[in-house]
């Protein structure tokens, strides 16, 4: 097949841009690499349990279920049998397992840059705003179950936007076998779509009954056509229905388990006081999560991507509503006590806690005037990851899923579509 000569210098570009694109993350990832010492550092933090609980799975590819039942953690086994696997295959000790979280973060941040095989601006910047938040490269050179969980989600969307829904919601299902809070991934993605699927089945049934009446009184039946276009407009039920079976794993994890965690890893680690009963709810883990997407996500973005802003646009009944019951909130239950980077700077920079909770606010305030004026899939993943995130100590890592996912929609230009189906007649819908 001969290429026009017209688009060959368009061509070579855009290969140029991508190959100084990989080269540049490559450079990055090559700095961290040697940052921390070839991945062979003494083991820090919680790998060391983390690594005592991997080789208990690196007897066997397939571990018993015992094991599964009785293996000392918080979160959901899968990281574990695959860093055990390594382990059992390779012998590369606690390396391999990192080595396996570096790989996976480089490939992440390769196709967030390069979404259709090309390097966009609104790519770029997307990379970019991801790579401000620290934790992402922190936790892409250790043995953490964070990075595979991620990808797992990660994956998920990739095969969602493709619409391939059952590959989808197999990803979904390990991810949520990685760390269960992944659970408000596919479980957003099947609120949005069975809400997008019976409002298109309302308005088929709504035309039906326009267009007969119409057919009765008239020779013409222009609204009958009308209504065939969009009969048309099958919305596939596995957009809602795949995500769904996906999110009820969950449950299965819960008998398994016969509670939120395996009991042993109930006994042997610091259980929050939230995670040990089912029914017990934390509010400001939750708004502390609105925080940490305020600093990570939208600050971020508003400096990267300047957006048009108008303050007349921001004060609107429905904004005044949100700051006041969120003032509310942050009132009755104040944010006292959290872990991670966020709270650290906070109570170095700032010296009460009222300037602490200030700050918090403001922070949580601008992520609602961001994603709640519209409910589109960002809108439901804001809202399911801060539910759930009320059996969740206060930690900015845990807004790292919902980043990659945001920061990949950025990309791609669809995080603030209302609707991710393609409609045969625009007009009907509008």
């Amino acid at each position: 097949m001969k290429i026009n000569n017209h688009f060959r210098p368009e061509i070579k570009k855009t290969y140029l841009f991508n190959i100084y694109f990989l080269i540049s993350i490559g450079v990055i990832y090559l700095l961290l690499f040697l940052a921390l010492n070839k991945l062979q550092y003494s083991a820090t933090t919680d790998e060391p349990h983390y690594w005592e609980t991997s080789l208990r799975f690196s007897y066997s590819l397939i571990p018993s279920l015992e094991l599964l039942r009785n293996y000392g953690e918080l979160n959901t086994p899968l990281p574990f049998m695959m860093f055990g696997g390594l382990e059992y295959l390779f012998k590369g000790g606690i390396f391999a397992g990192r080595f396996l979280n570096f790989i996976i973060s480089f490939l992440m941040t390769c196709l967030i840059g390069l979404p259709k095989g090309k390097v966009t601006k609104k790519s770029v910047l997307s990379v970019c705003g991801l790579l401000l938040f620290p934790y992402y490269l922190i936790l892409s050179g250790r043995l953490y179950t964070d990075i595979i969980a991620v990808f797992f989600v990660f994956l998920g969307f990739w095969f969602y936007l493709r619409s391939q829904h059952i590959l989808s919601s197999f990803a979904f299902i390990l991810a949520i076998a990685s760390r269960q809070f992944m659970l408000a991934f596919p479980l957003a993605i099947a609120i949005f779509e069975l809400i997008n699927y019976l409002i298109i089945k309302m308005r088929i049934y709504g035309l039906k009954k326009v267009a007969n009446s119409y057919s009765e009184n008239s020779e013409q039946e222009l609204g009958t056509i009308e209504t065939n276009d969009l009969a048309k407009t099958r919305i596939n039920p596995l957009r809602w229905l795949m995500p769904l079976i996906a999110s009820l794993s969950i449950v299965g994890w819960l008998l398994f388990f016969r509670g939120i965690a395996p009991e042993a890893g109930m006994v042997a680690r610091t259980v929050p006081k939230v995670q040990q009963n089912l029914w017990s709810i934390d509010l400001s883990g939750s708004y502390f999560s609105l925080s940490c997407v305020g600093l990570y996500f939208v600050i971020p973005e508003l400096i990267l991507f300047r957006p048009k802003l108008r303050i007349q646009n921001l004060l609107t009944r429905n904004n005044i509503f949100f700051a006041a019951v969120l003032l509310l909130l942050f009132i009755i239950f104040p944010l006292l006590e959290a872990h991670g980077i966020l709270i650290k700077v906070a109570t170095i920079l700032l010296p009460n806690d009222f300037l602490r909770l200030t700050v918090f606010y403001f922070l949580a305030l601008i992520t609602c005037l961001r994603f709640f004026n519209r409910l589109n899939l960002a809108f439901w993943l804001l809202l399911i990851n801060c539910g759930l995130m009320m059996k969740a100590y206060p930690w900015d890592k845990y807004v790292l899923p919902l980043l990659i996912v945001f920061w990949y929609l950025k990309s791609i230009n669809i995080l603030d579509k209302k609707s991710l189906i393609k409609f045969p007649s625009a007009a009907i819908y509008e």
